[in-house]
């Protein structure tokens, strides 16, 4: 009996099935469409269905069983897909939405419920003049029954709205709402914006401002959809497809709602693919918010692990399946159901270097050169001397690390801990010869030869002779190098043993000499003359021109030297007397008798002769210059 009354419910289902929703063909594809409720009886039943009623027929049922959730779905859905839009087979019928929501029907107490994935949803609404206001008041509503539907959240769907007309303006942004009385209190109080219907500018928008980073879109995200839902009335005033194939390039999932005079084109220019899940439309605002359910479903799917799970911890529902978690301090095994405990560093913690597991927690600790800080978290560098070290006199830290260095006046030894004595001529010294250690310090010495100057550090050449030598007669030093030669006294010469000096019987001036006018042999030696009229210089080798006047003369008044001799002249108003050495007082006369008188040509003679005299003596100075510089040129 039983299953002959669920067979008889499948039929009636069936016969109601003009209150399914049918697609509109358009083009080759179909766009999902929903029109006001008109009832229609369907002349025919699809084989599909006769063969799902047959099935049921023959389910065999005691009398405490009900039927499950499962075959109630297919008995329920007929020739439909599971999301309750698309055609299939032959049937026909006025276009109609699935009224009964299966996500929440009560099957003998089981309850299917929805739990969305986290999403980043941006509704985009035309708010346009052909929107009427009572229309744009269905569209909100329609808005909060999709909030009404999801877990809103940070951490699960975040909602923005872009209103646009001829111009686009953002409601509010993915991180300015996280609960659903906040986002319903936003919708309510939108209003239209009226004129055009910019609706590629809109998509612009939404794509460049309100799924960034600062909007609050979680982009980083691999497992987060970013889904934009647009509603429009009418055709768009500017292009739509190169913006639309943009937006979804960038990652964004399109859905296009087409209410009334919208143009299905555009939908389909706009939506993302498959166009049969992305595009959807409905002949009135009056009925857009039974698509609720429609997003629910596609948005959400069922939540599985309502139905009976095998996770040894946590269910996670998905869109088609569900997957298990564990709780925190555990891991998935890899059979993907139960649970170990985990790594609690790989779980996520906050040490700056080094976390360490420690049963179901986890400790931090420091790299090498570093300590642990008073929050036992982070990290600051150590100081490896104090931490301690091996250095025999001085550590010193050197970048998370350290060196060993040495007191002055020692050396660090091949191990680079241990010292040692240094050299400290080897560290450095200022001696000009030969540096000698001298304990911590050093004293400077000079080479053969040299002898240190009182500035204990410079050396100057030293006398050899003085030192001690064995020349019979005179020392005398090298300059070259640190000896000396000997040489004899003059009338001496040296022996060949270049010591000692015997009497010499030869003629010293014939041996050679450097006498500039006369040598004369002297014994063994030998002295230099001069020829007359030049005297023998201080270095009794060389001679002078003789200087007659200096030598002594007998001129009363003045002495003018004449080469080799001299002439004496006589002071302005004398006049020399016959001796030509004493001088008379010359008397003035006045020559009052003619100039041919004796007494006048007497005068005129006087006159004339000592001018010439006066010359004389001139020319005599100056031929014994001339004399003197060619004989030094000579010599």
């Amino acid at each position: 009996m039983i299953p002959l009354m669920w067979g008889l419910m499948c039929f009636i289902g069936i016969q109601a099935s003009g209150t399914l929703g049918i697609s509109p063909q358009f083009g080759s594809r179909q766009i999902h469409s929903i029109s006001p409720s008109i009832t229609r009886e369907s002349s025919q039943v699809s084989p599909r269905v006769y063969q799902r009623f047959a099935n049921i027929k023959s389910i065999e049922l005691s009398s405490d069983e009900v039927p499950s959730a499962e075959s109630f779905q297919d008995v329920q859905l007929g020739g439909y897909t599971d999301r309750g839009f698309q055609q299939r087979g032959s049937r026909t019928g006025t276009n109609n939405y699935l009224t009964q929501d299966r996500r929440t029907t009560d099957h003998g107490g089981a309850r299917l419920n929805c739990r969305n994935r986290p999403i980043d949803l941006v509704f985009i609404i035309d708010s346009s003049r052909s929107v009427r206001p009572a229309e744009f008041e269905k569209a909100k509503e329609f808005l909060q029954d999709m909030v009404d539907s999801l877990e809103v959240g940070p951490d699960d769907t975040r909602v923005g709205l872009v209103n646009y007309a001829s111009t686009v303006q953002i409601e509010f942004l993915l991180k300015t709402h996280f609960d659903k009385s906040a986002l319903k209190q936003a919708l309510a109080r939108i209003v239209p914006l009226s004129s055009g219907t910019m609706t590629g500018m809109a998509i612009k928008t939404a794509m460049e401002k309100a799924f960034t980073v600062e909007a609050g879109a979680r982009s980083g995200s691999t497992t987060i959809t970013k889904v934009a839902i647009i509603v429009t009335d009418g055709r768009p005033q500017d292009k739509v497809e190169e913006v639309s194939a943009a937006a979804r390039a960038s990652g964004i999932e399109i859905y296009a709602v087409g209410v009334d005079r919208a143009d299905k084109m555009s939908l389909r220019l706009m939506a993302s693919q498959p166009l049969d899940d992305h595009v959807f439309y409905v002949e009135t605002y009056g009925v857009i918010e039974k698509l609720t359910s429609k997003f629910r479903e596609t948005l959400c799917g069922l939540d599985l692990c309502a139905q009976g799970h095998d996770c040894q911890h946590i269910c996670v529902s998905t869109r088609d399946s569900y997957s298990c978690k564990c709780n925190a301090g555990y891991v998935l095994n890899p059979d993907k159901k139960t649970c170990s405990l985990s790594d609690a560093c790989a779980q996520g913690h906050d040490c700056q270097h080094i976390c360490t597991n420690n049963g179901d927690s986890y400790i931090c600790t420091c790299q090498v050169g570093f300590v642990l800080n008073a929050d036992q978290k982070t990290c600051s560098r150590a100081d490896p001397c104090a931490l301690g070290h091996d250095c025999q006199h001085i550590c010193e830290n050197n970048d998370g690390s350290y060196i060993c260095k040495c007191r002055v006046g020692h050396i660090l030894n091949a191990d680079q801990k241990t010292c040692s004595r240094s050299d400290p001529c080897a560290q450095g010294h200022d001696c000009q010869h030969v540096c000698i250690n001298n304990d911590d310090s050093y004293i400077c010495k000079c080479h053969e030869g040299y002898v240190l100057n009182p500035d204990k550090k410079t050396c100057s050449r030293s006398d050899t002779c003085a030192r001690g030598n064995d020349c019979q007669h005179i020392c005398v030093n090298n300059d070259h190098n640190d000896s000396y030669t000997c040489k004899c006294q003059a009338g001496y010469v040296l022996n060949a043993d270049g010591k000692t000096c015997s009497r010499s019987e030869t003629d010293a001036c014939a041996i050679g000499q450097d006498c500039q006018h006369i040598c004369v042999n002297n014994g063994n030696s030998y002295i230099c003359k001069c020829r007359v009229g030049y005297v023998l210089n201080m270095d009794q080798k060389t001679c002078s021109r003789l200087d007659a006047c200096a030598q002594g003369h007998d001129c009363q008044h003045i002495c003018i030297n004449n080469g080799d001799s001299y002439t004496c002249k006589c002071r302005e108003g004398y006049v020399l007397n016959e001796d030509q050495k004493t001088c008379s007082q010359e008397v003035s006369r006045k020559v009052t008798q003619d100039a041919c008188m004796c007494e006048a040509q007497i005068l005129f003679q006087k006159n004339v002769q000592s001018a010439l005299q006066e010359l004389t003596r001139k020319l005599d100075e100056l031929s014994e210059k001339v004399n003197l510089i060619d004989g030094r040129q000579e010599y």
